[in-house]
């Protein structure tokens, strides 16, 4: 089944049918706590986790629909965000103040996984920056003073102390898979709040982080960090944020330096990232987190100066992110369902939208039988979505930049795409320069003529208001190889897009075979 198709480029409507499912993965037998297990083939369902469900999903879910909500001005079902904060404050209604999970659905919050304290904050900011609440922001300052004294950098987690005075079962993480996770939320928390805790820890986990694992070198050790490859890219954008936000030259040059040299172990050209970098993974199994991290990281360096970098995000988003969207759920079967057991109740229709473990061809990497979308995943693959939409056409100190080519339109400028019409066309709505990046297989000469060029981009001094600019050049055709660990993929992409991808033969891919 070739769904080629069905392809997108429009970010908001991913972004719109993405937080379609996110208001859809309650589960009915259990107060309506979020699903997290997924699985459309071979045995198509909805599942609880003794892991994640309560104390995971909440905070990827609110986190990526209130960002869309305030970056793409979509509407968001009000009762799922009620729901999923309700299911965020009962993973905190614990003995201490960290998000902790049933091992069971009719057990109490007993369990505690290092793992989600990032997720556990991401559903705190988002509830205090979007909504205002009061109570998420009691707990977040409760959390941060708990783990000031349940953590230190040195020793680690007091898990004696969690275990024997406050009764709570430990699942224990690398630092790398557990707690330094929580650097980015932590920053957006402070940006959001201003609380100076909130910086100081994400501060005091930078510090570990850069001395024992995110080295000068910019390797990769995977027995250090863990073979859990998202947390390897969460960290690395959380680390990105974190120089952002104190415009810290030498950690961006740091995460820089990771970039251009240890993600490459795990990553490919066209940002598809192992799920797991064990030595028994499967080969093609990927994660839209991990490439969802990449982007992220990606769009902050080439804000800051690095603007190669948002060609990067750009190929990453076109040729992985937006193909890889369940858009045609036709494939699904809903399972028999005597018993009206909720998870799997409209398995197929519940699914649409979601993000999973792709392979680059498609949805159904080789050599691995199950195919699923846990559902933690379509909030972090929207919550990319939202940085992109930020940062693909900015409006500051009277600069409009156009850093990605996608068809969009804000109060200042409007950008209609070369990949959807005849040429890169932009309109400017308020006065003010214009700059445009160019993408490096397009000659600079053949465009340049008429504007001045610098560091990767036009630049149009007093663009006519409301008059629109063409900017004419070949979407270049090239062919390139991914290297995966069983096979090599050959890819034809004409600009930052794919034309045309080697599938080996699988089953429900996203591009005209090779």
């Amino acid at each position: 089944m070739n769904l080629s198709n069905i392809n997108t480029t429009d970010i908001t409507d991913a972004i719109r049918l993405g937080c379609r499912m996110m208001s859809n993965v309650f589960n009915a037998d259990d107060n309506d706590i979020p699903f997290f297990g997924s699985e459309v083939r071979p045995n198509p369902q909805l599942q609880f986790s003794g892991v994640h469900s309560e104390s995971h999903v909440p905070g990827r879910h609110l986190n990526a629909l209130l960002n869309a909500e305030d970056a793409g001005g979509i509407s968001v079902d009000p009762d799922a965000i009620e729901k999923h904060a309700n299911a965020a404050f009962f993973s905190y209604s614990g003995p201490v103040a960290l998000p902790l999970n049933r091992t069971e659905i009719d057990k109490p919050v007993n369990s505690f996984t290092t793992h989600n304290v990032r997720e556990g904050f991401h559903a705190l900011y988002s509830l205090v920056k979007y909504r205002n609440s009061d109570r998420a922001r009691e707990i977040a300052e409760n959390s941060i003073r708990d783990i000031f004294e349940l953590f230190k950098p040195d020793s680690g987690w007091d898990f004696n102390r969690l275990e024997n005075e406050h009764d709570i079962e430990v699942r224990e993480n690398t630092f790398i898979t557990g707690i330094a996770r929580s650097i980015g939320p932590l920053v957006k928390y402070y940006r959001a709040t201003g609380y100076g805790p909130a910086l100081e820890l994400a501060v005091i986990l930078k510090e570990k982080t850069t001395r024992e694992f995110f080295l000068e070198s910019g390797a990769y050790d995977r027995e250090s960090f863990g073979s859990h490859t998202h947390s390897t890219t969460c960290v690395m954008s959380s680390l990105a944020q974190l120089a952002d936000l104190l415009d810290d030259a030498r950690l961006l040059n740091r995460v820089k330096a990771f970039y251009d040299n240890g993600l490459w172990e795990i990553r490919d050209e066209i940002g598809w990232v192992i799920e797991n970098s064990g030595d028994d993974a499967s080969p093609d199994r990927g994660e839209i987190n991990n490439t969802g991290d990449i982007v992220e990281t990606a769009l902050i360096l080439g804000k800051k100066g690095y603007t190669e970098y948002f060609e990067d995000a750009e190929r990453i988003t076109r040729c992985h992110i937006l193909p890889s969207q369940l858009r045609d759920n036709s494939f699904i079967k809903d399972p028999p369902n005597p018993h009206n057991i909720d998870g799997l109740r409209q398995v197929a229709d519940r699914h649409l939208g979601g993000f999973g473990f792709p392979a680059p061809y498609g949805h159904a990497p080789l050599d691995f039988e199950r195919i699923s979308f846990n559902t933690d995943i379509v909030g972090g693959g929207v919550g990319s979505l939202c940085e992109v939409l930020r940062e693909a056409v900015r409006t500051e100190f009277s600069i409009h930049r156009v850093n990605l080519h996608f068809d969009l339109e804000t109060e200042h400028i409007k950008v209609e795409s070369p990949y959807t019409n005849d040429c890169l066309r932009i309109t400017v709505k308020s006065p003010g320069s214009l700059s445009v990046r160019v993408p490096t297989w397009v000659n600079p000469s053949d465009i340049a003529d008429r504007f001045t060029y610098s560091n990767g981009y036009l630049l149009i001094p007093e663009p006519q208001i409301n008059i629109p600019i063409e900017i004419r050049f070949p979407l270049a055709e090239r062919e390139i190889v991914l290297k995966h660990r069983t096979r090599d993929i050959r890819v034809r992409l004409k600009g930052d897009s794919v034309l045309a991808m080697e599938n080996h033969g699988a089953d429900l891919t996203y591009f005209d075979p090779i």
